[in-house]
């Protein structure tokens, strides 16, 4: 057996990060509570981007477990395991984040001020008699969009359910048909799983903006997720080999493939979002422009804003400097230099999460243009950091809960010793 004791060292303190995890977050709605009574919608904010930041990361590893599935990969089972440990914090991120979120009317009203009817917007129209939202009143109406979230949270539970129920099956009963089982829920749930997660960045992120729109959204959450995913990847099992389950498992050729599917996808992220801009500044539509204007411009003085410096480290943090050191073979194959690329990568998953979900016009009838635009620096980020904390600590607690209670790899998967003895 190679699940780990309840008294082991690491899984022994599941209970220590789930608990670090609820006070964390109690403080964070503590505050979200408050910004409620004053009518100010950034605390709860932080508690959205706190959710969606590890919703995005768990949503990456749901979707590398079904397409290593799918492609009956030799290299993945004994690091697929790991990603089946840390799913069931998808559903609980969500029903602990979004769920409320959407569904009590004041949070409701602030975050997504399309659903208050009698919402000031800066041309001073109320956003019932707004015609944009009309026109849009088939998808973005209060209804439909309560069913969606909870759509979102119960499509992915048991997508979830059904890939952990088959994997840890096949961890007693030895049966080979849990793979081919195991096969048909991910080759059906991977074009599922892209229709929610973009209709998820639709609901949660892009109608922050309802204004604006733009139909490349779903595939750059996409790319944003599987980044975000092979760098908590890389940096878990970094861990793990180093005294943990995986030590004397995880080998060069491991980190290799994860090495070049960061590189990959680095790439990918970078074109989805270069495209995204081209097409808007091409087009030059005011619906569409404004998104970028007020990550950019001021708009009293027209000068560079502090989103301009925030845009400026996604190309060179998130993208350029990844890039170039993913280039050499000996970064994707020397754990510490791999790892160091990774945290890099995650740092700037969550300040991608930031420019895409923070700027927002605030009707502000004293400012020349009607609106000021919410800073990127101010006492939010920490409670962002402080929600993404916490929301971490529950996602760590379930993963070692899962730890100390099954297999910690999938001992009688049929791909097993071509895994642990997977080279280049």
């Amino acid at each position: 057996m190679t699940s780990l004791p309840s008294a082991h060292p690491v899984t022994a303190r599941w209970k220590a990060f789930l608990a670090a995890g609820v006070v964390a977050l109690a403080v964070s709605w503590g505050f979200a509570a408050q910004g409620l009574s004053a009518h100010e919608h950034r605390p709860a904010l932080s508690v959205l981007v706190g959710g969606l930041f590890w919703t995005s990361a768990l949503i990456g590893m749901l979707m590398l477990t079904m397409i290593t599935r799918v492609f009956d990969a030799g290299w993945a089972p004994v690091i697929r395991r790991s990603w089946e440990l840390a799913l069931p914090g998808l559903p609980t991120v969500l029903a602990l984040s979004v769920l409320p979120l959407a569904f009590i009317p004041g949070f409701r009203h602030l975050l997504w001020d399309w659903t208050d009817v009698h919402h000031v917007l800066p041309g001073g129209h109320e956003v019932g008699h707004d015609p944009i939202l009309q026109s849009k009143s088939w998808f973005l109406n209060q209804p439909f969009f309560l069913a969606r979230i909870v759509l979102y949270v119960a499509f992915f539970g048991v997508l979830v359910w059904l890939l952990r129920r088959g994997s840890l099956a096949q961890d007693t009963d030895r049966t080979a048909g849990h793979t081919h089982r195991l096969h048909a829920v991910s080759a059906a749930g991977i074009p599922l799983s892209a229709l929610m997660l973009t209709m998820l960045a639709f609901d949660c992120l892009m109608a922050l903006s309802y204004h604006w729109f733009s139909t490349m959204y779903g595939v750059w959450f996409f790319a944003l997720s599987i980044r975000v995913a092979l760098a908590l990847t890389v940096l878990v099992t970094h861990v793990l080999s180093r005294g943990g389950w995986l030590d004397g498992i995880l080998n060069q050729a491991h980190r290799h493939v994860l090495g070049c599917l960061c590189l990959a996808f680095t790439v990918f992220w970078a074109y989805i979002s270069f495209s995204q801009y081209f097409l808007i500044y091409t087009a030059n539509i005011p619906e569409e422009t404004f998104w970028y204007n007020i990550r950019e411009f001021d708009p009293v003085t027209n000068a560079k804003n502090q989103w301009w410096g925030v845009s400026m480290y996604l190309i060179f943090g998130f993208f350029v400097l990844p890039f170039l050191s993913l280039l050499f073979y000996r970064t994707k194959i020397v754990a510490g230099r791999l790892a160091t690329v990774a945290a890099v990568i995650l740092v700037g998953g969550l300040v991608d999460l930031w420019f895409n979900a923070v700027p927002r016009q605030i009707t502000d009838k004293s400012a020349p243009e009607g609106f000021t635009v919410t800073p990127f620096f101010s006492s939010g980020l920490a409670l962002d950091v402080l929600a993404v904390l916490g929301f971490g600590a529950i996602v760590a607690g379930l993963f070692l809960r899962g730890a100390s209670r099954h297999e910690t790899i999938p001992v009688h998967d049929p791909r097993i010793l071509e895994s642990i003895n997977y080279h280049e």
